[in-house]
């Protein structure tokens, strides 16, 4: 199991509908993240940026998520996000959600 966190900024007009987007998240991508081995996926939000932590059990990270990019209701929901997010301008080329490095863990 790996550990992921990454980073945003959301727009601050964009916040509420953010949050109601994801109190109402759609079933089939729940499921997709669940199928690309992802567990224990949260995000959090403070002073304008989101924190985004998951595990993942999985065997082969990058074939998970070209499987995840490939699904169409993960490409619909991904529309429907963008547009509250603003990417950091420090991300690595190709990245939305900037990836952060994990400095301490403890359990």
């Amino acid at each position: 199991m790996k550990r992921y966190g990454s980073v945003i900024r959301v727009k601050p007009d964009k916040l509420e509908e953010y949050k109601q987007l994801h109190a109402s998240t759609w079933p089939e991508v729940l499921r997709m993240i669940a199928a690309c081995n992802i567990r224990n996926y949260s995000i959090y939000y403070k002073d304008g940026l989101l924190f985004s932590y998951y595990e993942y059990v999985g065997e082969n990270y990058e074939q998970d998520m070209a499987k995840m990019a490939a699904d169409p209701m993960t490409q619909e929901w991904w529309a429907v996000c963008k547009p509250c997010q603003e990417p950091l301008e420090s991300r690595q080329d190709g990245e939305w959600w900037a990836s952060m490095e994990e400095v301490f863990h403890f359990g």
